[in-house]
């Protein structure tokens, strides 16, 4: 499959029923999704690994990771709705892929790769440094979006923990109006994706 097929087929994916802005729960872009998963599957990160989607919400990166090949792949959110919308999603693919509810603190079991969109730490500050923690206490490889901005704070914070940065791609991400709050139509911001090893 190359990487505008996948990015084609992750488009039809449903999102959010009915997004919780404490949980800063935007869909990924199709677009950035399938750049990251192909990237990560060109480094032997996806086809027959164990993979594990940490904050999953609608499964973009679970099922993107199961098209490509994947192993075993888990994806965890600590919404219920979201994982239903999850299942829904991997149900249309008939993609094999275990969903749950829980805490990212509750996750146990290990992955050979870790994907990743925690919040941004908007609504709650260092709100992704519990899934940053997570990913590396049972990811070997870990992809993970953040606000470009925080790349010097993260390559620290990671080399800290004992791990390494090996890796990053920037990208406009850009947030449809979903909230209330939100004053403009559309949002664009920048953000990085880090390889962590």
């Amino acid at each position: 499959m190359r990487k505008k097929e996948l990015e084609i087929s992750l488009e039809s994916i449903l999102g959010f029923d009915d997004p919780d802005p404490s949980l800063e729960q935007y869909p990924t872009p199709s677009a950035i999704a399938s750049d990251v998963l192909f990237s990560a599957y060109a480094s032997g990160d996806v086809a027959d690994s164990s993979v594990a989607d940490l904050g999953c919400g609608p499964g973009i990166f679970s099922i993107g990771a199961w098209i490509l090949g994947a192993g075993k792949v888990r994806g965890y959110d600590v919404s219920p709705s979201a994982i239903d919308v999850a299942e829904r999603n991997a149900g249309r693919f008939e993609a094999d892929i275990e969903f749950t509810v829980c805490d990212v603190s509750e996750v146990s079991e290990s992955a050979d790769t870790v994907f990743m969109n925690p919040p941004f730490g908007c609504q709650k500050k260092r709100a992704d440094r519990p899934f940053l923690d997570k990913a590396m206490e049972i990811g070997s490889s870990i992809y993970s979006i953040h606000k470009a901005e925080t790349l010097p704070f993260l390559t620290e914070y990671v080399s800290a923990a004992g791990r390494e940065v090996t890796g990053y791609a920037t990208y406009k991400y850009y947030i449809p109006h979903t909230f209330s709050f939100h004053s403009k139509t559309k949002q664009t911001i920048d953000v990085v994706v880090v390889n962590i090893r």
